[in-house]
């Protein structure tokens, strides 16, 4: 089938598409991935496109959504691609028969987040889709779905592979809103209709995540920025956990009532995304037999929305004002389990009392269970008056987790924001527990700059641009020194502010770590840790990554009894502190067990 063959297709009427396969084939017993079922299970998959044509369904999508190398390597299925993908176009073929339907090749996003949000390249991406959209195409569907992309930058790239591939086949390119006042009042949907008609697809669309009510108001928008036909494929409503699965209602009629809005609308497609049933397929092609859409008149003038550099922008800290105008002290102070937090703030509020810019406060380093470090940042914030360096841990908090929590962070006056990627939760109190890990350090960076912005990571406007100060670590003694150098620059180039590094004691590996920010062009905080005995050098020397105790220090550690040992590692700090003074542009100071006693006592050289 041609565009043009396509295109008119759509026109003599509203095309009805299938419903979720997923659905369907987890009701069938069949576990994910649901994609390898077109090997193991290949009646299952015939089963649920017989049932969706013979509901009425005149375009199907092929069981391919996540049939990509990089999804299908998380369930070891990687070698598989064409195999399934094949496959999947013979299935879909054999459920068709000689009815007049349509098969479309269906794509979905890679799975997993492309850097610098995660680890997947661009370049690895576009091979992936390449790779599987080559394979659709050989086995000869009629047309390709784009699919539940969340990102349009992802979108594109796939839609690119598509084109290099062949430049004739029709193709629908969908993406999956999160509706909102706030989306529709920026004119995301509206945005993103004038994009993907510039991209050259034929025809557009939003699918999952919502249900059909708020999928009106997206349509809408969309239908008002474009002529190209449009596509609808929600949900049946907001999903439920039910002992241990996700579960919709079924309502088929409210399903069909909405597709008849959707028609009235303009809409030229209408299928069903996760949870849709050959019941809700069948009531919408009921309701719209014979039906055409409704035309549409020419796109609306666009409309002036307000740019995200229009948008008010937050009080920025007072830490970003000083970077650069005078020597930062930062000092860190441990939590205490539990709840008693008295500690910290009596030191805190000693600690102002020495001049001292900012307390940083850990995210559960070495994976311990400490409070979460929101609440004692404000408490320190609110009762102390001293602005605090808020380190955050990706470990323990999807994509949807981050952006909230740092929204709640900035919303209580926390400005400061140390991203780091934290340690896997296996090192520490709960060994059992998951890591997370949708993204990293370079990721979250992305996402804090994003927020400065005045966006969300999904192009949503926040109503605001956050005035976050980012600051990143850096390993001058890394394992791989050249990649912690390269991670270095990808943190600037997402947005980072400053940076802080792991303790130092060797006046050598100082030198390099200020010679490779200062080519990055950062203000510095070099990190600067009092040892207080012999046994806590050579733990931190042997077990910590990216710490190097050179050996004089460590040798006459161990000849010292405690008191004069305490002493010599308080020495050794100020020593290496008022040399540090002179190359770089703070001190980050890591007192042993958050003592701002020692602390305070390296301060003291640096006011002299």
């Amino acid at each position: 089938m041609t565009r043009e063959q396509f295109r008119c297709l759509l026109q003599e009427g509203v095309l009805i598409a299938d419903g979720a396969m997923g659905t369907m084939l987890q009701r069938l017993g069949v576990q994910p991935p649901y994609e390898l079922a077109n090997l193991l299970q290949p009646d299952a998959v015939r089963q649920v496109h017989r049932a969706y044509i013979e509901a009425g369904a005149r375009l199907i999508e092929t069981n391919t959504f996540g049939a990509n190398r990089v999804k299908l390597a998380t369930h070891g299925a990687g070698h598989l691609v064409r195999e399934i993908n094949q496959a999947a176009v013979q299935l879909a073929r054999e459920a068709s028969g000689d009815l007049p339907v349509l098969v479309a090749g269906a794509v979905g996003p890679v799975g997993k987040p492309l850097a610098p949000i995660g680890h997947i390249a661009p370049q690895e991406a576009g091979e992936a889709f390449r790779e599987q959209i080559a394979v659709l195409l050989e086995a000869g569907v009629d047309l390709i779905l784009l699919e539940t992309f969340t990102h349009l930058d992802e979108l594109r790239i796939a839609l690119e592979q598509l084109r290099t591939l062949d430049g004739e086949i029709p193709v629908i390119a969908q993406k999956a809103f999160i509706e909102d006042g706030e989306t529709l009042a920026s004119g995301l949907p509206a945005q993103v209709a004038r994009t993907l008609e510039e991209w050259g697809v034929d025809a557009i669309g939003a699918n999952c995540v919502v249900g059909p009510q708020r999928m009106v108001g997206i349509l809408q928008a969309m239908a008002s920025a474009t002529s190209l036909p449009i596509s609808a494929m929600p949900t049946p409503g907001l999903p439920q956990y039910q002992r241990g699965e996700v579960a919709f209602e079924e309502r088929p009629d409210y399903f069909a009532h909405y597709g008849e809005q959707f028609a009235r609308i303009g809409v030229n497609i209408v299928g069903g995304c996760c949870g849709t049933t050959p019941a809700h397929i069948r009531a919408v092609a009921e309701r719209l037999q014979g039906v055409k859409p409704r035309p549409r008149r020419a796109p609306a003038k666009v409309v002036e929305v307000v740019k995200p550099e229009e948008l008010p922008c937050a009080e920025p800290s007072q830490l970003a004002s000083k970077l650069g105008k005078k020597y930062v002290i930062a000092v860190e102070l441990d939590l205490p389990r539990g709840l008693d937090v008295t500690k910290v703030i009596e030191g805190a509020r000693s600690l102002k009392a020495r001049g001292v810019d900012v307390i940083d406060i850990s995210d559960g380093a070495r994976a311990r269970l400490r409070m979460n470090p929101i609440a004692i940042s404000h408490l320190i914030q609110e009762q102390v008056g001293i602005e605090v360096m808020m380190h955050f841990a990706c470990r323990d908090r999807n994509l949807l987790a981050i952006q909230a929590d740092l929204l709640g962070a900035h919303a209580l006056g926390i400005r400061n924001i140390l991203a780091v990627t934290g340690d896997p939760a296996m090192i520490g109190d709960y060994p059992t527990a998951t890591s997370v890990f949708d993204i990293d350090s370079v990721g979250l960076v992305r996402i804090l700059r994003r927020f400065n912005e005045g966006v969300d990571l999904a192009g949503n406007t926040i109503g605001m641009r956050t005035a976050f100060t980012i600051a990143v670590a850096y390993n001058p003694l890394a394992y791989d020194q050249q990649a912690e150098d390269e991670r270095l620059q990808r943190k600037v180039d997402e947005g980072a502010h400053l940076v802080y590094t792991q303790p130092i004691f060797d006046l050598a590996v100082l030198e390099r770590a200020v010679s490779t920010v200062s080519r990055v062009g950062l203000p510095l905080l070099v990190g600067v840790l009092p040892l207080r005995s012999s046994r806590h050098a050579e733990f931190m020397h042997h077990e910590v990554p990216g710490v190097l105790i050179p050996d004089s220090i460590r040798k006459r550690l161990a000849e010292l009894e405690e008191a004069d040992a305490r002493k010599y590692g308080l020495d050794v700090a100020r020593e290496f502190a008022l040399r540090a003074r002179t190359v770089t542009q703070g001190i980050y100071l890591m007192p042993p067990f958050g003592n701002h006693k020692v602390a305070e006592a390296v301060i003291e050289v640096l006011e002299a």
